[in-house]
């Protein structure tokens, strides 16, 4: 698959969804978007994996030591 923005590869996901769940399509061409389907949402899964890693955050704790933790909102930053 050509390298795709997450944006529009989530779009064309959520057509395929709709599509799918209209059973309009016949078997083959079902068959087809599921397929398409499946690998948009590796492709998804995979970005969105990476951008968690892009907000690991280091922190360091009392005994001088760097710890890596994984980017978590508070509820009082939200509030």
């Amino acid at each position: 698959m050509a390298e795709k923005k997450f944006e529009k590869a989530m779009s064309e996901l959520e057509e395929i969804v709709h599509a799918l769940e209209s059973g309009d399509l016949p078997l083959d061409e079902a068959l087809k978007a599921f397929e398409k389907g499946m690998n948009l949402v590796k492709f998804c899964s995979g970005k969105l994996e990476e951008a968690e890693r892009k907000v690991t955050m280091l922190v360091r704790e009392e005994s001088g030591k760097v710890d890596q933790v994984p980017f978590e909102i508070q509820k009082e930053d939200v509030e």
